[in-house]
């Protein structure tokens, strides 16, 4: 099926070599971009398949929002929006499907139908049953740095240290992982832009990514047509391709090993290039 990108995922190379692209499927009506784009599971299943032909290596799926001021879903009504999508896609799509949640039941339910991968915005801190599921799944599992909830987490956010205390947020999460029986070598590490974040931290994290990779773990990262890219330019989110362009191309340069992007196809080639250029100048 899909073993050797699932492996990709998982043991991903220190230095040089591609960069993997996560290409995201909201199944959602609120998400801030693609929200209500494909409010059918065939819908849904038919633009999974468009990104993975585009060069996605791994397709996200999400059922719940997790824009600034959204409010939780039910983990019935989470259940009710992917678990067709990965019954529909799961043995035949020739990339593994990761799962965006942060609910054990979700999580659970879509390893079953078919998901590989668990990308959770709480890092383990929202719900104590997801730590036993991801243990007993033992595929990837990315865990992401927010400060507070997404209803709450761009209400005014301070750090001492921006780099320093998300660095020990990683430390802390990855052993709390650890003893709940989750091999760190699984473990993919998000610096979470936009969750918790204003636009200076933001490109701080951008700027200083290479600090994440002494952590030893693979690092992902999410800034596709997101509102720090608005401030900067003033556009709106369908505005913003060749902003999350420059944001992709920059994180890349200064360290992530995945990026995940709405927009497979118009960056795939740019990716190439980059990741081309980069192993070039390690050689």
């Amino acid at each position: 099926m899909a073993d050797e990108p699932a492996r990709a995922f998982q043991n991903l190379p220190r230095s040089g070599g591609r960069t993997l692209v996560m290409g995201v499927v909201n199944l959602t009506p609120d998400s801030f971009y693609d929200g209500g784009r494909y409010p059918t599971a065939h819908s849904a299943i038919d633009r999974a398949w468009e990104l993975a032909a585009a060069g996605a290596d791994v397709i996200d799926l999400g059922g719940e929002s997790s824009r600034p001021g959204s409010n939780p879903v039910s983990a019935v009504e989470e259940l009710r929006r992917v678990i067709p999508v990965i019954a529909g896609l799961a043995g035949r799509l020739p990339v593994p499907i990761s799962i965006d949640t942060w609910k054990a039941e979700v999580a659970a339910r879509a390893l079953e139908a078919g998901a590989e991968i668990v990308n959770d915005i709480s890092a383990l801190r929202f719900d104590p049953g997801l730590a036993p599921v991801v243990a007993a799944a033992g595929g990837p599992y990315v865990m992401m740095h927010m400060l507070g909830t997404p209803r709450d987490m761009q209400e005014r956010p301070v750090y001492r240290d921006l780099i320093g205390e998300i660095k020990e947020f990683f430390r802390e999460r990855i052993a709390f992982a650890a003893a709940a029986g989750i091999d760190p070598a699984r473990i993919v590490i998000d610096p979470g832009i936009g969750f918790g974040k204003t636009l200076e931290h933001n490109l701080e994290i951008l700027n200083g990514l290479g600090e994440f990779r002494r952590l030893g773990r693979p690092v992902l990262v999410g800034v596709s047509r997101k509102s720090f890219i608005g401030a900067i330019l003033d556009r709106g989110p369908e505005d913003r391709l060749w902003g999350t362009a420059g944001a992709v191309a920059s994180a890349i340069w200064r360290g992530a090993d995945i990026v995940r992007v709405h927009d497979v196809g118009p960056l795939k080639e740019m990716i190439a290039v980059i990741d081309r250029i980069k192993t070039a100048g390690a050689g």
